[in-house]
């Protein structure tokens, strides 16, 4: 089965950096496309940031837009979430996912329906 483990959560000061990475493995797996989502106590699952394979582009939320960057390495089948100017608000458990269906190369993949497989979660905490 593919596996998706995310890492680079932690306690963070207000301003400061994190980075995020998720590794997918599975000897036959393929996707289209990687996302972070996130979602604080009491909250809804948020859309963060996502990476399209077929198009290389990649979409964010309002909220962190200049602010969060994904990327991926292609070799290592690894997306990562490099995180500034961290705020309180940012706090979450911080998922990643991956999408093994086509819906086009311009498609932003923001929802959690289109993507087909999971990571456990990473907790990032931002004090002030």
């Amino acid at each position: 089965q593919v596996q998706l483990v995310e890492s680079g959560g932690g306690l963070v000061q207000a301003g400061g950096s994190l980075r995020l990475s998720c590794a997918a493995s599975g000897r036959t797996f393929s996707a289209y496309a990687m996302g972070w989502f996130r979602q604080a106590p009491g909250k809804e699952r948020e859309f963060v940031a996502s990476f399209n394979w077929s198009g290389s582009n990649t979409y964010y939320t309002d909220s962190v837009k200049g602010r969060f960057t994904i990327s991926r390495d292609i070799a290592k089948n690894t997306v990562y979430l490099h995180m500034n100017s961290l705020k309180p608000e940012d706090t979450a458990v911080y998922y990643c996912a991956a999408g093994i269906k086509n819906y086009g190369s311009n498609n932003h993949y923001t929802h959690p329906s289109v993507y087909d497989y999971w990571g456990q979660g990473t907790q990032v905490t931002v004090s002030s």
